[in-house]
């Protein structure tokens, strides 16, 4: 009698507990389509305030969409917080990381910056993205040299990408590169005809 009477109180337990699950998922459900809405018409505060009602530390989901939110209010300190908090919960995540870097760089977090880059590219060393970006970062610094190789990878991968062959033809033509930066930049006047800026680069070989 005494194992039926635990046995039952055990199923019971189990019971109450997915129904409280259930409910967590519903009004979490809820505050996201209401933040949803809210920032469709631009109320980043209201679209905030809906989360942190059902706010939880421990939730991916919740602190992503929190950096983003907060990023868009303008909340710089606080969305990189989120960021972190993100990026603490799920290491591999590159969408966080991706995320991170707005907020970084618009307080001028460079080195920041670079990091989420280059932590990006040590979990994927193809991605389009942090390849791109970790090499016009380079070439704004003017180490040309370095750039060339983030520029070179994204070209091997998308050789017809507009911007990808421009800033490549660029950095070849600072280092010196002419005949191979010619090269790229009709290349790139073949995505883009009357390319100003390829024009540009191609009248500097020509002089």
């Amino acid at each position: 009698m005494k194992i039926f009477k635990t046995t039952v109180l055990l199923v019971a337990g189990l019971f109450l507990g997915t129904n409280s699950y259930s409910q967590n998922f519903d009004s979490l459900e809820t505050a996201f389509a209401q933040s949803y809405s809210d920032e469709y018409i631009g109320d980043y505060s209201k679209a905030i305030d809906d989360l942190k009602k059902v706010y939880d530390e421990n939730s991916y989901e919740t602190n992503l969409r929190l950096g983003w939110l907060t990023y868009m209010a303008g909340l710089f300190t606080e969305s990189l917080s989120f960021y972190q908090k993100a990026i603490g919960l799920k290491p591999m995540s590159i969408e966080a990381k991706l995320g991170y870097v707005f907020p970084a760089s618009a307080t001028g977090k460079w080195e920041l910056v670079k990091k989420q880059y280059s932590d990006i590219l040590s979990i994927d060393p193809q991605n389009n993205t942090a390849n791109y970006r970790l090499g016009s970062i380079y070439y704004g610094n003017e180490d040309f040299t370095t750039a060339i190789k983030y520029f070179e990878k994204v070209v091997n991968l998308y050789p017809f990408d507009h911007d990808a062959l421009l800033m490549y033809a660029w950095s070849n033509l600072k280092i010196g590169k002419t005949k191979e930066a010619e090269v790229l930049f009709h290349k790139v006047l073949l995505n883009t005809p009357d390319d100003s800026s390829a024009l540009e680069g191609i009248g500097l070989i020509k002089k």
